[in-house]
């Protein structure tokens, strides 16, 4: 399947699930276009160099939202990368459930799928990759200023199959947790740790920690700027040596 018609496939999807439920008093606003600018250093497989595209679409019942992601990576895979030269890369596809309460804790989950689309395939994994998890939050209070704190915790697993069997597997277990501070205005702050136990390479395990903000320039608009750095394990799945990263988000 082309990123093309992986495309073509989710708009198809979700312009017709429709909305989430009853407008707010400023108008619905169930679509998000998130554009990502994404330097990578020393990444796995799937972590790269690249310009991305995020495109979700909020929906009814007992979904969330469908997203759909359409990477971008650079020819030059360093850090330093060449945004004028992007490649097409792994197309992925996300539908979120809402939140079920067991033993009193709201869980929201996930499963998503990656297609190995990347031209050349050396920009991607190969194969394709099925992924599923589910996150947990839970308030901190009050923070300073009128902000409101929290932490999170999500659990996920990728598992590889078909594609080119000469590439290699992915059996990976990833968790984040993360500490939150959100403002009433709109803009946030975050730390997140990401550790992962790679099954491929016996049970090895890996480490990124990140720093992330995010600006609401408006009621549409947000920047968000990030840094990531390896913590331990070098060459585990999902790992990098070092990144920044700068998005612009659109909801309408």
């Amino acid at each position: 399947m082309t990123a093309r018609r992986a495309a073509a496939a989710f708009l198809a999807v979700a312009a017709h699930a429709g909305p989430a439920g009853a407008q707010s008093p400023g108008g619905a606003r169930d679509w998000l276009v998130e554009l990502k600018r994404q330097n990578t250093g020393r990444g796995t497989a799937d972590e790269s160099t690249r310009t991305q595209v995020k495109i979700e679409r909020a929906l009814a019942g007992p979904f969330a939202f469908a997203r759909l992601e359409l990477p971008f990576p650079d020819a030059d895979t360093d850090f330093e990368g060449d945004a004028f030269e992007p490649r097409p890369g792994d197309v992925k596809a996300r539908l979120a459930f809402r939140a079920v309460k067991i033993g009193g804790r709201a869980y929201t989950s996930y499963v998503e799928l990656a297609f190995p689309t990347a031209d050349p395939e050396s920009l991607g994994t190969g194969k394709f990759q099925w992924q599923a998890g589910a996150r947990t939050r839970g308030s901190l209070g009050a923070g300073p200023a009128g902000t409101q704190a929290s932490t999170s915790l999500q659990a996920s697993q990728a598992v590889s199959f078909g594609g080119d069997a000469a590439r290699n597997d992915t059996n990976l277990t990833k968790f984040e947790w993360d500490w939150r501070l959100d403002h009433p205005a709109g803009h946030y702050a975050k730390a997140v740790a990401k550790p992962s136990i790679d099954w491929v390479q016996g049970g090895k395990t890996g480490a990124v920690g990140e720093i992330e903000g995010g600006w609401a320039v408006s009621r549409d608009w947000t920047l968000i700027l990030l840094g990531g750095g390896l913590l331990w394990g070098e060459g585990v799945g999902g790992t990098y040596g070092r990144r920044l990263e700068i998005k612009a988000s659109f909801r309408f």
